[in-house]
């Protein structure tokens, strides 16, 4: 491991020194490359879909984990776009000269080498390790065991671009030891790597947030929220919430728990039945809502449940206030919303809840780095330091002070 993770830091003080020009023409050719083999991408992916079937993975995680060549092109494109960002790295975020006229500039810097430890979903390895090669880092990314060769697949093709162009493959690279024990291993070789993001289940955050001595930025469970306010717009309403549950359930940013105001609540339930029932969406839901609809009754614990699947829980509450109060006690701080038409309500809205993503008439579905302008994203920080939020090349740096001076010593 110790070798491995020396050959890894070796290779990403390499990539730290590449110009922008090269780093961005590099990606084109990953794309490219990733678009030429999309044939061995599908047939790796399927060993894995069928693995995945065997051992009964939920129809949310099967889609998440389902690769074909649509899915493939996209990933292409998602490093096109991130070929095509302004560069992060040599950016003067501060400059000033001080009283002995020394010129200080705060400059941003890439972070080093990365672990990225993440679950099913296998774009996330080309996503991750484009933001990381293009923000001048080495990423180490260990994906779920139920995506390992689609892993492979494409971790492969990456490392060869940077062979055929005479950098270091250990830039781009898959944990070798897949196990708990080598991710245990990884996470207190602080020497040698820089930063963690884990991206997955609450168990696997929990484990490595308590383990690590590594910094960690956590990429958090997705309990997200939608409040419909009484002076929301019934069709706005609607068509958000409907969309944030089922356009694509199995993912972090989809709505888990939808509260409704008391005002409007005999209006709106009905139809918003209607219009889960046509998706089949299983619906939960507090006494109140009972009262008005027929669905099951959701219990104390589906307000701390993220589902990943194609079930929603429905609260009815009295006003802003009791919304407020329950997004602040069950939300994961991820990405929560409101629908409503009165301005000063959808401040106080966004002023109070203290989550990384807070939206005004508009779905969740929106936190995520690509619909952000950022190409993908390593994750969605639900941690205040450094980043929060979906993480961009920005997002992977760090910053040094470089000081001119002129023969000045301290007095």
């Amino acid at each position: 491991m110790e070798k491995f993770l020396q050959k890894a830091k070796e290779a990403s003080r390499v990539i730290a020194t590449l110009s922008p020009k090269r780093k961005s023409d590099i990606l084109m050719q990953m794309a490219e490359k990733l678009e030429k083999y999309y044939k061995d991408i599908v047939k790796a992916n399927k060993e894995d879909m069928s693995l995945g079937r065997k051992f009964d993975l939920t129809p949310a995680l099967l889609d998440r984990l389902f690769l074909d060549k649509e899915r493939v092109f996209k990933m292409a494109d998602s490093l096109r776009e991130i070929a095509i960002l302004k560069e992060p790295v040599g950016r003067v975020l501060e400059g000033w000269i001080n009283k002995d006229n020394l010129r200080i500039e705060k400059v941003s810097v890439p972070i080093g080498v990365i672990g990225i430890i993440y679950e099913s979903r296998p774009n996330v390895t080309s996503d991750t390790a484009a933001l990381c090669f293009k923000s001048g880092n080495g990423c180490i990314l260990k994906g779920g065991k139920e995506a390992m060769k689609s892993n492979v697949a494409i971790a492969s093709i990456l490392s060869s671009v940077l062979e055929e162009n005479n950098l270091p493959k250990e830039a781009i690279t898959l944990l070798p030891d897949y196990s708990r024990e080598g991710v245990s291993k990884l996470i207190k070789m602080d020497k040698y790597v820089d930063l963690i993001i884990p991206r997955g289940g609450e168990k696997l955050i929990r484990y490595i947030s308590q383990n690590s001595i590594v910094p960690v930025i956590k990429h958090d469970k997705g309990l997200c929220h939608t409040y419909i306010h009484e002076k929301a717009d019934i069709k706005k309403a609607i068509s958000i919430s409907v969309n944030a549950k089922v356009q694509r359930p199995g993912v972090c940013n989809a709505l888990e728990t939808l509260l409704v105001d008391k005002t409007v609540a005999q209006t709106i339930l009905p139809i918003l039945k209607e219009e889960f029932d046509k998706h089949s969406t299983l619906l939960k839901g507090c006494e109140e809502t009972l009262k008005i609809i027929d669905i099951q009754k959701a219990t104390e614990d589906d307000w701390d449940k993220e589902y990943l699947e194609n079930i929603l829980s429905i609260k009815v509450v009295s006003d802003l206030e009791e919304a407020i109060t329950h997004i602040q006690r069950y939300s994961s701080f991820h990405s929560d919303a409101i629908v409503t038409e009165d301005y000063s309500v959808a401040e106080e809205f966004l002023n109070r809840i203290d989550s990384s993503c807070v939206y005004v008439n508009a779905s969740t579905r929106f936190t995520d780095g690509g619909e952000f302008g950022f190409g993908a994203e390593v994750g969605i920080s639900t941690s205040k330091l450094h980043s929060r939020g979906p993480m961009g090349i920005n997002d992977l740096t760090t910053y040094k002070y470089k000081i001119y001076g002129d023969g000045q010593v301290r007095e």
